[in-house]
């Protein structure tokens, strides 16, 4: 059994925590580290755009500096994401590690069963699209599957969006992934939704006109929900981050079928990530590029 690493790097700055997460990409790819789960917050809270989205025409600059948010762009796609109150987690894991499959939409899927095992721990009737049987497959699952297969890898032809397999619960969207891929590595990162801010989030995005705005925001809270919101309709007490953690952490084990093992941060990957952060992460070079 391979043993995985686990890191909390608490709240750090927005450039710092995207900085972190390629810092042990390329850390993993060198064979400097094992492969990782990391859970880590914001400060100060921040909106995350995708790597291919326009800052300057989605983005509201002065709103985002009237609230005092922080801003960055992801290295991942998607689109704009409010980090605030949520947990955010990041998987770092080669390619061709037992299990994982070749497609990206199918890796997806088998990584993100960790956050539909944590959303179940916590008392939620979390369901994945597109999943057609009604027990959760692990890892272990799939690494049965192959050795069935001899180890040859599944077709990536697939490529289509991981929206094919998104975590829900009463049918809205409660937790939001990307993944990327370099030199054979796997990062996945993503946000375990604790509260939803709605409001300030659409307050800080650019729309044509106020009904397009106000439409907008009524489409993408039909389609969103966050844990606390569940449990309160349930007449269940709302939870902390503490306990997102440990179930999360729990979750994430148990798909993967091993220990996770408390560790920190390489000098590498602080030495690379500090640097990210300054060149990469901080520089509007990154951040504000079309």
């Amino acid at each position: 059994m391979t043993m995985w690493r686990f890191v909390h790097t608490g709240n750090r700055t927005p450039a710092e925590n995207m900085a972190i997460d390629e810092a042990m990409l390329t850390a993993h790819e060198r064979g400097l580290v094992p492969p990782t789960v990391r859970f880590y917050g914001w400060n100060p809270a921040t909106l995350s755009i995708g790597c291919f989205q326009h800052a300057a025409k989605e983005v509201d600059f002065t709103a985002l500096r009237e609230y005092g948010l922080g801003f960055v762009r992801r290295s991942t796609g998607g689109r704009a994401v409010l980090h605030d109150q949520e947990l955010t987690y990041s998987i770092i894991v080669s390619e061709n590690y037992p299990g994982i499959p070749a497609s990206v939409v199918e890796a997806y899927r088998v990584l993100s069963m960790g956050l539909l095992l944590g959303f179940r721990k916590l008392g939620l009737d979390a369901h994945m699209t597109g999943l057609e049987s009604s027990r959760t497959p692990t890892l272990a699952d799939w690494q049965v599957e192959d050795s069935r297969r001899g180890n040859k890898p599944m077709s990536a032809a697939c490529f289509d969006a991981p929206s094919k397999y998104e975590l829900v619960v009463e049918g809205r969207k409660i937790a939001g992934s990307a993944q990327m891929r370099s030199k054979g590595v796997i990062l996945q990162h993503g946000s375990i939704l604790l509260e939803l801010d709605s409001d300030l989030l659409f307050n800080v995005l650019n729309f044509t006109d106020s009904e397009d705005k106000q439409r907008m925001k009524k489409i993408f809270e039909r389609k969103a929900v966050d844990i606390n919101s569940c449990l309160r309709r349930k007449g269940d007490s709302p939870v902390t981050i503490r306990n997102l953690e440990e179930a999360f952490h729990q979750g994430f084990a148990e798909n993967l079928g091993t220990e996770l093992i408390p560790g920190t941060l390489t000098d590498f990957e602080i030495e690379l990530a500090n640097r990210l952060a300054e060149e990469k992460y901080g520089a509007d070079s990154w951040n504000l590029k079309k």
